[in-house]
């Protein structure tokens, strides 16, 4: 008893799945033979049985002899076979016809070669045309620029004349201001129309009022709506190099506020410009209006 549990305690266990794979095995091959067997057409072929048999006569007997052969049918006449059709005759062309048509033949070829030498001609003409009309409009848009080049060129040198002149005045002015200054400046201070023997003017020129006017009024500040233009007169004392030294009123206008307006605005100028001589009197009256 024990040797036989040694025995199986080493032996190798038991395959699992033995009967399931047995039983899957016999299933395939059974599909197998179905398959084979559905796939197998017999042939099978019918039997045949063939006989043969003899007859005989118990008694002789003698044929009857054969009938005799049908007289035969008269043949019918024979027809002649209608004689072919005699062949037609080619007919020859006329040869004034062949040759009338020869010359419509040329002379339609010539037609066709004049129109084409005609449409040829008329095809350069119009290019011939064209080209020139293209010629004539460049030429004329170049005569219409060259005219505005010209126009231009003319207003330009109008323009560069004026200025040119307008310069010229401008240093002729500059020229006898300069001269009138350097005349003042060596003791001859009378201007080109002055008719005097004097070698100075005693009195300034005639715009140097409206100078000086010019020069102060800016300064006023005054806000004040009059109902008339009354004028207050200043007396203004000056340094030789223009500076104000002293301003009083010469004669009032009147309104107060104005006169002061008058007086501040000389003190805020400080300094009187030059006349053309290049003097400045040492002392001027000079007026002033709210309305000038």
């Amino acid at each position: 008893m024990n040797a036989t549990a040694d025995r199986l305690e080493f032996a190798p266990p038991p395959t699992p799945g033995l009967l399931r794979a047995l039983g899957l095995a016999i299933i395939a091959h059974g599909f197998l033979a179905a398959a084979l067997t559905w796939g197998v057409q017999w042939k099978q072929s019918p039997s045949t049985i063939s006989a043969e048999a003899e007859l005989w006569s118990a008694i002789p007997q003698q044929a009857a002899p054969p009938p005799p052969p049908p007289p035969p049918a008269p043949q019918p006449a024979a027809q002649k076979p209608p004689p072919p059709p005699a062949a037609a005759q080619p007919k020859l062309p006329d040869p004034q016809i062949a040759l009338e048509r020869e010359k419509q033949r040329i002379q339609k070829e010539k037609q066709q070669t004049a129109e084409k030498l005609e449409q040829e001609q008329q095809r350069k003409a119009q290019e011939k045309q064209r080209e020139q009309d293209k010629r004539l409009a460049a030429e004329k848009l170049k005569a219409e620029q060259d005219a505005k080049r010209k126009q231009a060129q003319e207003a330009q040198r109008k323009e560069d004349l004026k200025a040119q002149q307008e310069a010229a005045r401008k240093l002729e002015e500059q020229r006898k201001a300069n001269l009138q200054r350097i005349a003042g400046l060596a003791g001859s201070s009378g201007t080109p129309a002055s008719t005097g023997t004097a070698p100075q003017s005693s009195a300034p020129s005639a715009g140097y009022g409206s100078r000086l006017v010019a020069r102060i009024r800016p300064n006023i500040v005054y806000t004040e709506t009059l109902a008339n233009n009354p004028e207050a007169v200043v007396e203004v004392r000056t340094s030789p190099d223009g500076t104000i030294v002293s301003r009083k009123l010469a004669k009032s206008s009147g309104i107060p506020s104005w006169d002061d307006a008058v007086l501040r605005a000389i003190d805020k100028t400080a300094v009187l410009p030059r006349d053309l001589d290049g003097r400045i009197p040492p002392v001027l009256e000079i007026s002033f209006r709210p309305r000038d």
